[in-house]
C-alpha cells in the first residue's frame, strides 16, 4: 500500500455507488459495473467487491434483471429534504430521476406548535412563513415538506412570501444578501398521526375518523443570529427512508 494512502473496504466502496444513485450519478435501472470492474476501479479484491454489492442488493438499492444483470433498483428509497438540499448542493440537481415536486403553497401564519416554537426560538403567536410542497417519485406522492422560515428572514429575501417560483434555493440567496453561513442542525425522526391535509396530499383513502401513522423527520437550520428554518418532512406509510448513522 502507497504511503499515506487509506485502503478501502466494502463500506467505502458501497458508500461510493450508494451516493451515486442517491444523487443520481446512476439511474433507475442503469447497469452496475461487474465485480470485476469495481474489484479493478477500485483497487480491492474481488471479495471486497462481492461484499459491496451484496450490501447494496440487501438495501435493495439494486436488483439484479434477467439480460441485463445487476441495476439500479426502479425506486431505490426516498430521502428526506435535508438530503435533497445535500444532494443539491454537491450536484447542483433539485430532483433525481423520476422525481418532481407538485402543489407548492405559499402562506403567512401565527405559530402555535410548541415544537416549531422552541425549534426557531419564538413565542407562541409569531408570524412565521410557510412554505409546502409535495414530492412526488414516477408520479406517486411519498412526501409533503414543509419549510417553516423565521420571520426575519423575509426581511433579507421578501420573496420567500410569493407564490413565485425562486430562482435558486432561498438560503443561496439569503447567505448571497447577508454574508450570513447557514448550517444544518440534527436530524430526528418521530412517528406521529396523520392530518387530513397530509393524507390528502400523500393520497391516502383513509376512513373518516381513522388514524394513520406516518413517519416525520425534522431539521433546523441556523445561522449567527440563531435558528432560521424549521423543516418538517412527512412520508407515506410504508416507505424506507435512510437516515444518517
Amino acid at each position: 500500500m502507497e504511503q499515506g494512502k487509506i485502503k478501502k473496504g466494502y463500506a467505502d466502496i458501497a458508500a461510493f455507488y450508494r451516493r451515486q444513485i442517491r444523487d443520481g450519478e446512476l439511474a433507475p435501472g442503469e447497469r452496475l459495473p461487474t465485480v470485476t470492474e469495481i474489484g479493478r476501479e477500485h483497487g480491492v479484491a474481488r471479495n471486497t467487491a462481492a461484499r459491496a454489492v451484496s450490501q447494496l442488493r440487501t438495501e435493495r438499492l439494486i436488483e439484479t434483471r434477467a439480460g441485463a444483470g445487476t441495476v439500479v433498483a426502479s425506486t431505490p428509497g426516498v430521502i428526506s429534504g435535508a438530503d435533497r438540499l445535500d444532494r443539491l448542493n454537491r450536484t447542483g440537481r433539485r430532483y433525481a430521476h423520476g422525481e418532481e415536486s407538485t402543489d407548492h403553497r405559499v402562506a403567512i401564519r401565527s405559530c402555535m406548535d410548541d415544537r416549531t416554537c422552541r425549534a426557531l426560538d419564538i413565542e407562541p403567536g409569531e408570524e412565521v412563513v410557510l412554505r409546502i410542497r409535495t414530492f412526488t417519485q414516477d408520479g406517486r406522492p411519498t412526501t409533503v415538506g414543509l419549510s417553516i422560515i423565521h420571520p426575519r428572514a423575509a426581511r433579507a429575501v421578501p420573496e420567500i412570501t410569493e407564490e413565485a417560483p425562486l430562482p435558486k434555493f432561498w438560503q443561496e440567496i439569503y447567505r448571497d444578501r447577508t454574508g450570513l453561513q447557514i448550517v444544518k442542525g440534527e436530524r430526528t425522526a418521530m412517528a406521529r398521526q396523520a392530518s387530513q391535509d397530509e393524507l390528502d396530499a400523500l393520497q391516502i383513502d383513509a376512513p373518516p375518523h381513522t388514524a394513520v401513522p406516518v413517519l416525520v423527520t425534522h431539521v433546523t437550520f441556523h445561522d449567527e443570529e440563531g435558528p432560521i428554518e424549521h423543516w418538517e418532512d412527512v412520508y407515506v406509510p410504508g416507505l424506507e427512508v435512510p437516515m444518517p448513522t
